[in-house]
């Protein structure tokens, strides 16, 4: 990366559609409807040879009080500080506008640089609106349609020589590995997990999600130390799902911040279906899930919904009760919590449950030692011959069942995959075991392996019920019948 673009402009002139362009992904939601964009959303643009931080932002609004318009465009205003390159967008069709003059002198007076854009230039249509932009006095216009790719070319014209004076750098994004398959060597030792300590190079990917209004936005702003995502009493401000890296109390973590998730039935607007989708897929890329709840509604049945999300995609979860600071009796509540918790989601038995206030800040130690916790137990490693040591005494103390007369024998486990810990049992008549079983096991490699919380994933390979060494025996009694047939055929002594 060589430098940070931001993209600025009225709403609705199309920032988000030339946002999708550059970084060649449909990243952020487009609508005909203005406002669609809230946040300000980062991606790795790449145009010709260059690449670049692009960053999409709200639509600048003339508003200067605490309303939500307000509040868009001082977070705006801050990208627009913060940038390399401010590219003001204007809207070709309509001409230029009194609040584009007025976007204007601010942008002279506080960006590095700044080009101009007519879009949705393509055609007559565009002429006279591309034509009017030099009245603004930031240079020569380009003509460009962010929907048909149109004016690509004059836009990276314009970069190069820019680029070459600009030496800020900044990371691009690291998906997150999941479901990593182990050796036979690292399954046999049970080594191998620091790999996977969170570094600067690969940060540790941390998802907050929730219901609207938990204060998802809230927390990660006094995570980060900044107001970066933008907050406020309304329900459903956070539309995209945004990303932020930061260094969390001394761990280098990227964290999402995604939209609240309300019941599908309530979910009839066409921006909200699309920022819900957009939450869900932050969580296929995330490596911790933290779920956000309201002590004061705490474990809805959308909670509930939320949370199971989390655990079957095998991401490592913790359950965070915020707004703690208005709860008057605090031991009743967190007992009430904890009883809530291990009733409501047995799937998720032992996971964190930690109480923060996302206003005050309190709490935040004991989040970043659970979020450590959940990863670190997500990424265990445990050796081939502790596990088959503990199945031994599995099944010693509690013998699985012998359906029809047929015992079940557990003969063999090893572990091949981790984030999230997967295993194999090797046995027979695998498909008479019953889930009872499954969970007995389950909950066992918890309890004794210090696996609270996380997904667990164990598969059963049927190996029949014939004896395994039975191919052993068969070798030593063709040997024997060799033997003895070589025997009858040797001539006796006259």
């Amino acid at each position: 990366m060589t430098f940070t673009l931001a993209i600025v402009g009225r709403p609705n002139v199309g920032k988000s559609t030339l946002f999708n362009r550059l970084v060649g992904k449909r990243l952020a939601l487009v609508d005909d409807q203005p406002g669609v964009t809230r946040d300000l959303r980062e991606g790795a643009a790449r145009l010709g040879d260059l690449r670049f931080v692009v960053i999409d932002s709200a639509g600048l609004e003339m508003a200067d009080d605490d309303s939500l318009q307000g509040r868009m465009r001082r977070l705006t205003e801050r990208a627009v500080n913060e940038a390399d390159i401010c590219l003001f967008v204007i809207d070709a069709r309509a001409g230029v506008t009194a609040a584009d003059e007025y976007f204007a002198d601010i942008l002279r007076r506080r960006s590095k640089h700044v080009i101009v854009a007519a879009n949705k230039a393509e055609g007559r249509a565009g002429e006279s609106g591309a034509m009017e932009a030099w009245g603004l006095g930031l240079g020569e216009p380009l003509r460009i349609s962010a929907e048909h790719g149109e004016g690509m070319d004059d836009l990276y014209r314009a970069l190069v020589p820019l680029s070459d004076r600009i030496e800020a750098e900044r990371p691009a994004p690291v998906a997150a590995e999941t479901d990593v398959d182990l050796s036979d060597a690292d399954a046999e030792s049970g080594e191998g997990a620091e790999d996977w300590r969170p570094s600067a190079a690969r940060p540790l990917q941390l998802a907050v999600i929730g219901r609207p209004n938990a204060g998802k936005s809230t927390l990660i702003n006094k995570i980060i130390g900044e107001d970066r995502l933008l907050t406020g009493p309304e329900a459903g401000i956070t539309r995209d799902s945004i990303s932020v890296s930061t260094d969390f109390m001394g761990t280098p973590m990227r964290i999402f911040d995604t939209a609240g998730m309300r019941k599908k039935a309530k979910v009839t607007d066409k921006v909200e279906k699309l920022s819900v989708a957009d939450g869900l897929r932050a969580v296929r890329f995330a490596e911790v899930v933290v779920v956000l709840l309201d002590v004061a509604i705490p474990f809805e049945q959308q909670d509930l919904r939320i949370a199971d999300f989390a655990e079957t995609e095998g991401r490592a979860v913790v359950v965070a009760a915020n707004k703690w600071d208005l709860e008057d009796d605090k031991p009743h509540k967190l007992n009430e919590l904890r009883a809530s918790f291990e009733k409501l989601l047995p799937q998720l038995k032992g996971a964190p449950l930690v109480t923060v206030s996302a206003r005050t800040g309190k709490g935040l130690d004991r989040l970043h030692a659970a979020v450590l916790k959940a990863h670190e137990v997500w990424n265990r490693r445990i050796p081939t011959a502790r596990l088959n040591q503990w199945l031994g005494a599995m099944t010693e103390s509690h013998p699985p069942p012998a359906p029809g007369g047929r015992r079940i024998r557990l003969r063999y486990m090893t572990q091949i995959k981790t984030r999230p810990p997967a295993f194999i049992v090797k046995a027979t008549h695998t498909d008479k075991l019953p889930d009872s079983y499954q969970r007995y096991l389950v909950n066992g490699l918890r309890a004794d392996f210090d696996m609270p919380g996380t997904p667990i994933r164990l598969f059963f390979r049927d190996q029949g019920g014939d004896n395994p060494f039975k191919e052993k025996a068969n070798k030593i009694n063709q040997s024997g019948a060799l033997s003895k047939h070589r025997n009858r055929q040797k001539p006796k002594d006259g």
